[in-house]
């Protein structure tokens, strides 16, 4: 940790820090690194996963190492779902949602199996992060179309419409078929709750 946090201390931008915006919770102690800079310090000091250090890390309030810890997480040393979802209850902001949707659950073949289970109860954050790591699939099942909508439904909040919109255009034009299932459920939402706002926004970006 030591090394990691002096290089990051080095980065430290205060008025990047001053100025940052994100939704949820905040860090106990900003530095203002970017997350460019925080991506490329991880690789060049901690180039192997490590669960154990990645859970010292992300118990420690500060932003710049809750984040790399979400590069060094390994998803291979998670024996059950409670470990796996220990880590999705950690994302308490919009700036670690993301980052954990492309560093981590993108990447896991846990996802599937913790979007199931968010669709019934998941928290607003929890269903964030793994809206937008489907949607960082290069071929998202189909199946996450039902899931994120009964997600929306629940959580209605701008992060959730766009993390769903990006996920039903990334579906969308990863195939031809993908294509035709979201039409086709564009179609039967007629005057359904958010039936406008998806039509409008997939309008343009499904190609």
């Amino acid at each position: 940790m030591v090394r990691l946090l002096g290089a990051f201390r080095r980065e430290r931008n205060g008025l990047v820090a001053d100025t940052m915006h994100y939704d949820g919770e905040r860090y106990g102690l900003n530095y203002g690194v970017s997350l460019a800079t925080v991506r490329r310090i991880v690789r060049e000091l901690e180039p192997q996963r490590d669960e154990s250090f990645a859970r010292f890390l992300a118990g420690q309030q500060v932003r710049c190492l809750q984040l790399a810890a979400l590069h060094l997480a390994d998803d291979t040393a998670w024996s059950q779902a409670e470990e796996a979802q220990e880590w999705l209850q950690r994302a308490q902001n919009s700036e670690l949602a993301e980052e954990a949707a492309y560093a981590l659950w993108s990447r896991t073949e846990w996802l599937h199996r913790l979007f199931e289970r968010a669709v019934e109860d998941g928290a607003f954050y929890v269903c964030y992060t793994l809206i937008m790591a489907a949607a960082r699939l290069p071929y998202p099942s189909v199946g996450y179309l039902e899931g994120s909508y009964r997600m929306l439904q629940r959580h209605d909040h701008r992060l959730i419409r766009q993390a769903v919109t990006a996920l039903w255009a990334q579906t969308a034009n990863s195939g031809a078929e993908a294509k035709q299932a979201v039409l086709a459920r564009l179609a039967t939402l007629e005057q359904a709750p958010y039936a406008a706002f998806l039509n409008e926004e997939l309008a343009w970006r499904i190609l």
